[in-house]
C-alpha cells in the first residue's frame, strides 16, 4: 500500500484554504493509502520575534482538534505531533551534515521570508527544509501531497536522500510529490491572485473555520469579484469569481462549469450569497464535531498520543539504520 505523508503548522486559525486545499484529500486518501499526518510545530517556531509559547501550544491543540473534526480517523491512519518524537530533530543534524548551505540559501521560501530582515533571520528559518526532508524520509513516504510553493522543498527532500544513500547506502525511500487539482488553492476573498493565508490575509480575506455563519456571509458578501456581470471561470481574467465558483464547487462537490451555467446572468449578489450558503453548510458538521472534541480534551490528548507512539515504531528504526550508515557508535558498544 502507498505510504502517504503530510504535515501542517500551527501557525494560525484553520480556514477554508486548508479545508478544501487539503484536509478533503487527507481525508479521501485514507480509502487507499497508508497515511501519516503531522502537525509540525517545530516549523512554527522559526521567527523569535513571532513566537509566544502558550499561543503555540494552543494553536497546536486545535490544530490537531480540527484535523480530528474533519475527518483524519486515527484508526485507519496515523496523527501525531512533531515535537513528540526527538528523532525529527535527530535526523536534521544528520541532514545537516548532508545537505548544501548553497542549496538551502537558494530556497524560494527562505529568501522570500528573509528579506529586509538582515541578521534577525534565525538558524531555523535557514534551516526549515531540512527539518523537512527529515519529516518526510523518516517515515519512508512513497507520496507528499503538497502545493505548488512546497514543490521544490520535495526536490530536495529527494536530492538529500538520493545524496546520502549514495554515500552511507540505501537508507532512504525516495518520495514523489503530488498536487491534487480539486479545491488545491483557494485564494484571499479581498485579493484574489494570492492564497488565502492564516499570516497574510486580512480579517475580510479569510474564512476561519470556526467562523458562525453571520460572519461567513459577510465575508462572502464583500468578496472582490470585477466590474462585470458574466460567471465563467478564468483565473486571468476574472480571478475573484474564479476563487469563488472554485470555493463552490469544493464545498458542493458540483463542476464547476455546471455551477457557472446555473449562476450566469443572475448577478454577483445571488451567486456570493450561494457560495455563502454553500460553505455554511459545508462548515456545520466540521464545527459540531470541534465543539465534542473541544469539550474533551482528554480524548484528543490521548489519540495524538497513541499517534506518537506508532509514528516512533516507523521512524525510530530509520533513524537507527541512518545512524549506522554514518558511523555513529551504538550504545553499549566499542
Amino acid at each position: 500500500m502507498t505510504r502517504v505523508f503530510s504535515g501542517m503548522q500551527p501557525s494560525g486559525d484553520p480556514h477554508l484554504g486548508n479545508l478544501l486545499g487539503a484536509w478533503v484529500n487527507w481525508v479521501a486518501m485514507q480509502d487507499d493509502a497508508e497515511c501519516i499526518y503531522c502537525v509540525v510545530d517545530l516549523h512554527a517556531m522559526t521567527s523569535p520575534a513571532e513566537h509566544d509559547p502558550a499561543t503555540l501550544r494552543q494553536r497546536t491543540v486545535e490544530l490537531a482538534t480540527g484535523m480530528l473534526a474533519v475527518g483524519v480517523d486515527p484508526e485507519r491512519s496515523i496523527l501525531f505531533v512533531q515535537s513528540h518524537l526527538s528523532e525529527h530533530a535527530e535526523c536534521t543534524w544528520l541532514f545537516n551534515c548532508v545537505a548544501g548551505f548553497g542549496e538551502l540559501r537558494k530556497q524560494p521560501q527562505f529568501k522570500e521570508k528573509s528579506e529586509g530582515r538582515g541578521e534577525s533571520v534565525s538558524v531555523g528559518l535557514f534551516d526549515y527544509p531540512v527539518l523537512q526532508t527529515a519529516d518526510i524520509l523518516l517515515y519512508a513516504a512513497d507520496e507528499v501531497p503538497v502545493g505548488e510553493d512546497q514543490r521544490h522543498h520535495i526536490e530536495l527532500a529527494r536530492d538529500i536522500g538520493q545524496r546520502f544513500n549514495h554515500r552511507f547506502g540505501e537508507v532512504f525511500t525516495l518520495p514523489k510529490a503530488v498536487h491534487p487539482e480539486a479545491g488545491s488553492r483557494v485564494m484571499d476573498l479581498q485579493d484574489p491572485t494570492r492564497k488565502m493565508s492564516k499570516s497574510q490575509s486580512s480579517e475580510k480575506g479569510i474564512v476561519r473555520l470556526l467562523d458562525d455563519p453571520k460572519k461567513i456571509e459577510k465575508k462572502f458578501r464583500s468578496a472582490v469579484t470585477d466590474s462585470a456581470t458574466d460567471i465563467r471561470h478564468d483565473r486571468d481574467d476574472k480571478p475573484g469569481v474564479s476563487n469563488l465558483l472554485e470555493i463552490l464547487a469544493g464545498a458542493t462537490g458540483d463542476p464547476i462549469d455546471k455551477l457557472a451555467a446555473t449562476y450566469d446572468g443572475g448577478g454577483y449578489g445571488p451567486f456570493k450569497q450561494a457560495v455563502a450558503d454553500a460553505v455554511v453548510e459545508r462548515l456545520r458538521p466540521f464545527q459540531d464535531r470541534y465543539r465534542e472534541l473541544e469539550a474533551d480534551p482528554g480524548e484528543v490528548a490521548a489519540l495524538l498520543e497513541r499517534g506518537a507512539e506508532r509514528a516512533r515504531a516507523i521512524a525510530a528504526p530509520t533513524l537507527e539504520r541512518a545512524k549506522q550508515a554514518m558511523g555513529l557508535l551504538p550504545p553499549g558498544q566499542v
